[in-house]
């Protein structure tokens, strides 16, 4: 499972001085299911930091356009990237975006169909983004998405060359205006059903971990396993025990 906390309920009563809410505009506040909100920005980097792929929706052509790709958190900013040559991302600098992450926690099985659900972690980012063109800005924002997805990765690869540099695009958006809803809960069924008795009902929960590394069949010798991939391979193995996050109880 993604090496994150356990988030409180979108109801948790008040807000910490240390623990700024998120800002709430019209576009990021949810029209339905508000009680599964949460304000705090926390709750977004935690939701981000969980995740490894986003997806990208803004109007290009007039016409509505959704890409997949990987991103990297720095404080308040959201790093994304992709190649300089399909110039999708490069095309939404100065506009405005979507960007969407979501965690399927469990599957919620209830005694109507309607009822059936999903537990969920989602994070709705909305913005402006502006592409990250100086060299030290855009080894920044790679290294960032790196740290992220294959941490020590930065350090143990050999060096970005210019012409690989330039092969990439990275895009910066601010999170400065977002919504983060969380649903960890059972069924919500009707009275009538409950007292019924004869269905089942519960959450069959869902999460994910990193499974055996798989040496590359080109290495032309044997090559130990780096310390950085043996680390998250024994967090998939319970080691540090933060593997497996139960998201219902």
């Amino acid at each position: 499972m993604p090496d994150s906390a356990f988030l409180p309920p979108a109801s948790s009563p008040g807000l910490p001085p240390h623990q700024p809410a998120l800002s709430s505009t019209e576009r990021s506040t949810p029209s339905r299911t508000r009680h599964r909100t949460v304000h705090r920005t926390a709750a977004l980097h935690e939701v981000l930091d969980a995740g490894f792929l986003c997806h990208v929706a803004t109007v290009r052509h007039g016409a509505p356009v959704t890409l997949p790709t990987c991103y990297g958190r720095d404080g308040n900013t959201l790093y994304l990237h992709g190649s300089s040559g399909a110039h999708h991302l490069r095309a939404v600098s100065g506009g405005q975006l979507c960007v969407a992450v979501t965690h399927v926690d469990g599957i919620v099985y209830a005694r109507s169909l309607v009822h059936h659900s999903l537990n969920y972690r989602s994070a709705v980012i909305h913005g402006t983004a502006h592409a990250v063109d100086g060299q030290e800005e855009k080894l920044h924002g790679l290294r960032v998405i790196t740290d992220h997805l294959a941490p020590g990765s930065w350090q143990y690869a050999r060096e970005i060359s210019r012409k690989e540099l330039a092969s990439v695009a990275v895009v910066a958006v601010p999170l400065a205006e977002a919504a983060v809803k969380i649903r960890d809960d059972g069924p919500n069924d009707e009275p009538d059903d409950v007292a019924d008795g004869s269905r089942w009902a519960g959450v069959l929960p869902l999460w994910w971990g990193f499974g055996e590394p798989r040496p590359s069949e080109d290495l032309a010798a044997p090559v130990a396993l780096p310390d950085h991939v043996a680390a998250r391979e024994a967090t998939a193995h319970g080691v540090t025990g933060r593997t497996v996050r139960e998201p219902y109880r």
